[in-house]
């Protein structure tokens, strides 16, 4: 078995990935924008790889046989940046390609990922998808500063719902699916065990934390100012757009068993989350 290429190994997503993975024995290497000092931690190879820069896919693809893809979120334009990597990926004979998706994308056709899944599709790719709804880590990432210094969630979101799922059942998935046999031209779809709407987080988290947390439910003229006030560009800005327009659509509103049986339990709590990164808003 050859190497493991984890691109957005430095995030979230990427970091439970390569943890997982490692743990299973595999023989990981994260590809990153540039070295952080606690990937020295880790024990796995690191490599320097840019989207944006063919000159980095040589090296990040050297003795590579799985490729782990996901669309870093300041990147919309996925024909300009993601699809060079998909066809440098199958030059070199990668047998497995695992894209991280979303939740309804099939409902959402100017969603990013949308095109991503159309063109392995196109492609026949050896892919296997996995769609995730929203993550709960986003709570301690792009929310933790509303969340704790201003006890409030500021979102275009409706009374739309989700079923939340943390981004360590995620990985723990891709692992599981990159290391077994039987995945390829599957797509998992993969949530949390309740459906919540942001009314719902505000009182978990609440209850939690401590004090009152609200949900504000701005408008989406509302949400990008602040968006834009904030120096987020507007790449980003109109992706969140699209992931909210599913949220308020109910796109990612249901459970799915996909994750208690690729995992073999149940998928983690919001609340059990809560308790386990209280410390980023206190």
């Amino acid at each position: 078995m050859g190497k493991i290429l984890v691109t957005g190994a430095s995030g979230n997503v990427g970091r439970a990935v390569v943890q997982s993975l490692l743990s299973k024995g595999a023989l990981v290497k994260s590809a990153v924008f540039k070295f952080k000092s606690e990937l020295d931690q880790r024990g796995e190879e690191k490599v320097l790889f840019n989207f944006a820069d063919s000159k980095t896919y040589g090296p990040a693809f050297e003795g590579v046989d799985q490729l782990f893809l996901m669309r870093p979120p300041q990147i919309s334009d996925v024909k300009k940046y993601l699809f060079p990597v998909i066809d440098f990926a199958l030059e070199q004979g990668v047998r497995q390609i695992v894209f991280l998706s979303l939740q309804g994308v099939q409902f959402n056709i100017f969603t990013p990922h949308f095109k991503v899944e159309k063109y392995l599709r196109k492609l026949r790719a050896p892919f296997t998808f996995i769609r995730p709804n929203f993550y709960m880590q986003n709570l301690v990432t792009f929310y933790k500063e509303d969340i704790g210094e201003r006890s409030e969630i500021f979102l275009p979101a409706g009374n739309g719902r989700m079923a939340f799922v943390d981004v360590r059942d995620v990985g723990e998935i891709a692992a599981k699916i990159l290391m077994e046999d039987g995945h390829l031209g599957n797509a998992y779809t993969v949530s949390g065990p309740e459906s919540l709407n942001y009314i719902q987080v505000a009182s978990i988290l609440s209850d939690v934390i401590g004090k009152t947390v609200n949900f504000a439910n701005p408008s989406v003229k509302e949400y990008v100012k602040r968006m834009r006030d904030q120096g987020a560009d507007e790449e980003f800005i109109s992706v969140q757009k699209m992931l909210y327009f599913v949220v308020r659509h109910n796109f990612s509103a249901s459970t799915q068993s996909d994750a208690e049986t690729l995992l073999g339990r149940k998928p983690r709590s919001l609340l059990q989350f809560a308790e386990d990164y209280k410390r980023f808003w206190v």
